[in-house]
């Protein structure tokens, strides 16, 4: 009887533990849960909303007429909110909100969720209930990346539904850098990034405010450092020697250039019938233009190329928290 009690009291210890870390982790972190998935919500209803607004605001972007014989939609159709551009502001903001969702993840992820157990001993005291250190990191990190992963995906989701046809009249274009985001890969990579980078932070400084600084700044890095390069991550079209052309809307453009008869380029403007003067190009020197641009198209390999660049910093930092961990802790 006192070995089979003893043999059960080892695989309640040995067991529930582990099996209850990731219960653990969301009653520790149920208000962070909430605020997730009431700002999830939010999200889906107001996309929904953007959704169903879609074709009056179209119509308004569109133009209306009084007369029937006009050929347009009558005013009475467009309502007042729609041309107001309500239905621009909501997914611009959306899509905003996706875009910089990485930030506070990265400050919760070192402050919250990491951090604080390490400054208060909460950690240590999990680590005597026969939890190793690195089955308590697996269980914090995989938890919030399997929520953050799917909460951000159907997120991103619903912005490409709810933008419809992608009318630049109405939503910025696709390369804007708050679009570009929040249309893709790169918002779920950008979150797991910022968890990642946070986690690190944490262990790295082993307090709250500090790990949560840490973690904040290091995401603002690899976010202004992939947006300043983005357009250098895959190759560009050339168009050159046209004397009139211009670029569809839908072109991510790089460099314009003016192409000089002499061989050279430059980037005064011709002047046209204009006389030749001070940063102006005289007929006679102009031989045409220069453009490199990212057509529609190298959207998906941009966002591919982006978004694995972000989960190779993940992953990275991933590994280096579990090696900063192992290396302080027996």
């Amino acid at each position: 009887m006192s070995t089979l009690t003893a043999k059960s009291t080892t695989k309640s210890i040995g067991e529930g533990p582990v099996k209850g870390l990731p219960w653990t982790v969301l009653r520790l972190h149920r208000t962070a849960l909430i605020t997730w998935g009431a700002g999830l919500l939010a999200a889906t209803v107001a996309l929904v909303w953007a959704y169903a607004i879609g074709d009056d605001a179209s119509i308004s972007a569109g133009g209306c007429s009084t007369s029937p014989e006009a050929g347009l939609p009558s005013c009475d159709e467009a309502h007042t909110w729609t041309t107001d551009d309500t239905y621009g502001d909501v997914i611009g903001f959306v899509s905003t909100a996706l875009s910089y969702l990485m930030f506070p993840v990265a400050a919760w992820a070192g402050g919250a969720l990491i951090g604080r157990e390490l400054e208060n001993g909460t950690a240590r005291l999990a680590w005597t209930q026969s939890v190793t250190p690195l089955r308590w990191l697996a269980a914090k990190l995989a938890v919030p990346a399997l929520l953050l992963t799917a909460g951000t995906t159907a997120a991103v989701l619903l912005n490409v539904w709810a933008r419809r046809d992608d009318n630049p009249n109405l939503v910025d274009d696709w390369y804007h850098p708050d679009v570009f985001v929040s249309t893709g890969p790169t918002a779920v990579a950008y979150v797991l990034a910022g968890l990642a980078l946070g986690a690190l932070a944490a262990l790295l400084t082993r307090r709250a405010l500090p790990a949560a600084g840490l973690g904040f700044a290091a995401t603002l890095v690899l976010y202004n450092v992939l947006e300043r390069y983005r357009e250098d991550l895959w190759p560009t079209v050339t168009r050159t020697g046209e004397p009139h052309y211009e670029l569809p809307r839908s072109a991510f453009q790089v460099e314009n250039w003016v192409l000089l008869t002499s061989g050279g380029r430059t980037q005064d403007a011709p002047c046209g019938d204009s006389p030749p003067g001070p940063g102006c190009v005289a007929n006679a020197d102009f031989a045409g233009y220069y453009s490199t641009y990212h057509p529609q198209s190298h959207f998906w390999p941009l966002q591919f190329v982006h978004a694995g660049i972000a989960l190779a910093v993940a992953a990275l930092a991933t590994a280096a928290a579990f090696w900063i961990l192992r290396r302080r802790t027996p």
